[in-house]
């Protein structure tokens, strides 16, 4: 038998690890706080632990860690910025993350935002609600020959240039490693990150978040865009840097922004603050823009992808209480 605490669990994560585990040896202790270094002491008897994307485990924090005899730091998710793997290296700690859920589940929502953003869906429902069936101010552009970016051409970002393609819109991609074969294959060019911005209607990020892209969305890059452009963000927050993108906003160069994912969302999304006064004023700040989507990272919030992550949870849990190796792609060095 083998003893994981999870932490930061919601009702989802708990059904879909212990239907992925069926019949395996492992005791599950589900704690709805995250894992930090004020918290790790609640990890004592536990062989490893199983975290998400904003549980900060820095040196302190994998030092308890080690200290009480945790061997494996396994991430429920794909990013791992918030990790030090140095740190966890030198402490013979193994680190694992959940790689390749399903893509189809982020690059959709992406897809989802955009459409939902263009034709003023969300302000429709509320007006409908409300018994207001007035169409004024709800007047979206078509997709169809208009001209789509994708930054960042992985798994995620090929599938959404792929559907943006089926709308027969022209995309044009930038990746620190384009893939000419697919882009040939696909019908999509690979331009640097300025003629990206410059000639996008609709630029849609999908890049991880590391030291050289963090705010690859800037100033700059916005006084490049298009006016009119809708920016759409499902990977990190720290790639758009929030203070400039609400002076672009401001001013009337967007035409919209749809954000997945938020600079300083930890804390906040997967939070409910409702009747509580929002204590981050840039956050609060893009909320009242009418031309601002906001969803509280949920992209990868889909039946299969939730059963894509627990299944290789479940399987290098197993793999460290069997001496076996953890599955491939996993491993984080």
């Amino acid at each position: 038998m083998i003893t994981v605490a999870v932490y930061d669990t919601k009702p989802y994560d708990r059904v879909s690890l212990q239907k992925a585990a069926k019949d395996a040896e492992i005791q599950w202790r589900f704690l709805d706080f995250r894992l930090m270094a004020e918290t790790a002491p609640s990890a004592a008897g536990s062989d490893a632990v199983c975290v998400f994307v904003h549980d900060p485990l820095d040196r302190r924090c994998l030092e308890a860690l080690a200290g009480q005899g945790v061997k494996l730091v396994v991430l429920r998710c794909a990013g791992f910025n918030n990790v030090d793997l140095v740190a966890a290296k030198e402490l013979k700690i193994a680190v694992t993350r959940a790689a390749d859920y399903s893509p189809y589940a982020v690059a959709e929502h992406a897809v989802a935002l955009l459409l939902t953003l263009n034709r003023k869906i969300h302000r429709a429902y509320n007006r409908v609600r409300d018994q207001n069936f007035a169409l004024a101010g709800l007047v979206g552009f078509d997709l169809h020959g208009k001209t789509a970016g994708i930054l960042g051409t992985g798994k995620i970002g090929k599938i959404a240039a792929g559907i943006l393609k089926g709308f027969g819109m022209r995309v044009l991609a930038y990746d620190t490693f384009p893939q000419a074969d697919w882009a040939k294959s696909c019908g999509v060019e690979y331009v640097d990150i300025d003629v990206l911005a410059r000639e996008s209607d609709v630029l849609s990020l999908h890049l991880p978040l590391t030291p050289k892209t963090k705010f690859i969305i800037h100033r700059g890059t916005l006084d490049l865009m298009k006016a009119g452009a809708i920016l759409i963000n499902v990977s990190r927050g720290k790639l758009v840097d929030t203070a400039a993108l609400i002076d672009a906003l401001k001013s009337g160069k967007l035409g919209g922004v749809a954000l997945d994912v938020y600079e300083e969302e930890e804390g906040v999304f997967y939070e409910d603050l409702s009747g509580m006064v929002l204590q981050d004023d840039e956050l609060a700040r893009l909320l009242v823009f009418p031309n601002v989507l906001v969803t509280a990272h949920q992209a990868f919030l889909t039946e299969e992808a939730l059963s894509d992550i627990s299944r290789v949870t479940v399987e290098n849990i197993m793999a460290l209480a069997e001496g076996r190796p953890f599955v491939k792609g996993t491993v984080l060095e």
